[in-house]
Parts: C-alpha cells; sequence; structure tokens
C-alpha cells in the first residue's frame, strides 16, 4: 500500500510544470582558477635585450663596449636599450624607453649610450626593422678599412649576398671625428650608408647589422663575424677565393632562416647556466 501511494506521488510531481520566476538570474558554472597574467609585450622585449646582450657577450661578438635595441612593442617610435653599461652586465633594471630623437625619461643623472642615435636613426628609416646591434668585433675591423669586400663564403652567412657596404664617418661628417656616432646627423649618414642591406661596416669602428627581430639580428652578429673570420683564413691561404653567388646566397638564405631558434635556444641556454 505504501509503495502505491510513493508511485502515485513521485508520477504526480513528475507531471507538474515550474516557471523560474524572471527576477531570479540563471546561475553561471563556476569560475575558474585564475591563472597567473602572462608578460606584457614591452617587459618581454626588454628581457629579450637582456638576454641578447649577454648571448653575443658569451659569442665574442661584443665585449665591454657595443649595445643592443629593441623597437617598443607597444609605440614603434620608440625603441628599448640599456643605459650605458658592458653588454654582460646589463639587466632588466638597466633597460630604457627612448624615443627616435635619442631621448629617454631617465634622470640626467643616468648615462648613457653616447651612440644611441645610430639605433634612433635606422629605426626612423627602417620599419622593417625591430632589432639593432652595434658591435666591434674583431674580425670585422679589417673588411672595413683594406677595401677588401665582406663577401659570404658559406650557407650560414649567406644573408651577406647583397653586399656590406662601409660607412666612413670622416665623409659623413665632412672632417675629423672621434670616430663615435654621437649625433643624429651622423646616425642620418649611417642608415644612409645601411641603406636596405643587413649589415654596415663602419670604418675604424665596428658594424650594424639589423633584424626583423632579436633572433634575426643575434643570429646575423654572430654569423657575420664568423664569416669574416673564415673569410680572412681563406685569403691567407690563396687568392682566388670561391664565395657563394647571388642564387646561392638566396637559396641558402631561405633555407637557414627558419632555423634561427635552433641556435637562439642553444645560446640562451648557454647564458642561463652561468
Amino acid at each position: 500500500m505504501i509503495h502505491r501511494h510513493l508511485v502515485l506521488f513521485v508520477g504526480a510531481a513528475l507531471s507538474l510544470t515550474f516557471t523560474v520566476p524572471s527576477s531570479v538570474p540563471a546561475q553561471t558554472p563556476p569560475a575558474e582558477k585564475a591563472k597567473p597574467p602572462a608578460p606584457d609585450a614591452r617587459s618581454k622585449a626588454i628581457a629579450d635585450v637582456v638576454v641578447a646582450n649577454h648571448i653575443l657577450a658569451n659569442e665574442g661578438v661584443v665585449d665591454g663596449y657595443g649595445h643592443v635595441s629593441i623597437r617598443d612593442p607597444t609605440d614603434p617610435n620608440k625603441f628599448l636599450m640599456s643605459r650605458s653599461n658592458a653588454p654582460e652586465l646589463v639587466t632588466a633594471a638597466d633597460v630604457l624607453v627612448h624615443d627616435l630623437d635619442g631621448n629617454t625619461p631617465a634622470p640626467a643623472s643616468v648615462k648613457l649610450y653616447l651612440e644611441r642615435f645610430i639605433h634612433a636613426e635606422i629605426y626612423r628609416a627602417r620599419p622593417d626593422v625591430n632589432a639593432i646591434v652595434h658591435c666591434h668585433s674583431p674580425s670585422l675591423i679589417p673588411f672595413g678599412v683594406t677595401g677588401v669586400a665582406l663577401r659570404p663564403l658559406y650557407h650560414m652567412s649567406a644573408f651577406l649576398g647583397g653586399g656590406v657596404p662601409v660607412f666612413d664617418i670622416r665623409k659623413a661628417a665632412k672632417g675629423p671625428t672621434d670616430m663615435l656616432v654621437r649625433t643624429p646627423e651622423l646616425g642620418k649618414a649611417l642608415a644612409q650608408s645601411l641603406g636596405e642591406h643587413p649589415a654596415a661596416l663602419m670604418r675604424g669602428h665596428g658594424a650594424v647589422i639589423v633584424g626583423r627581430d632579436i633572433q634575426q639580428a643575434v643570429f646575423r652578429s654572430v654569423y657575420t663575424e664568423l664569416n669574416a673570420h673564415l673569410q680572412s683564413q681563406a685569403l691567407a691561404l690563396g687568392s682566388k677565393v670561391i664565395y657563394l653567388d647571388a642564387e646561392e646566397a638566396k637559396k641558402a638564405e631561405e633555407s637557414t632562416g627558419g632555423t634561427i631558434s635552433r641556435p637562439w635556444e642553444l645560446w640562451l641556454r648557454k647564458v642561463k647556466d652561468k
């Protein structure tokens, strides 16, 4: 008897329909566990400036001198570069925002790189460039003063296939200087010498190398120095050196261009282990 009444009660309950009052808000699923925020674009770029300085120091491209910059990902008319400091010692706290006139909001007591105008004027002239390296790589210096052209002789330096111009500051300044690009006018002259090339030598000084991003700029800097070293060795062995022709350089650059992250990860591990 009890069982029969229970069945009747359940059946009646199932036959009922309910209307939810409009004043009762719809329930939402419980919120997912909050994830830590991803680093913003500028913070990542600052970290990359630091890492690039350390990699280039570790690879012998820069020493106590030289500097690296990245175009500000939040404002194309600004760039990120350390205060005046040895590359291997650069930290995130050293990295400052610069505008394309070479100015920074840092206090006047903060010492800036004298040659920040290299970066400012190249960014102004080259919207395709998002990272710049200025170095005094020893193997490059002879090619800026002898009239011997720096040319690609192996596939890793194929990006040099379009030629490497030489900037002569004496001609740009119309007289002797201290060899430093310390004014916007000299920076503009250097940018004009660089043109659309990935690198330019600076007579009696060093070189400037650019890239679409920091990984490419660092890759090019390392292999420009290595190519110069190998080319000097090849020239010492004999007068006839077989360089990459235009088609070889084009094909080799295309094939290596997609592998830049491989050496970057290696170089990154090297400096992180120190």
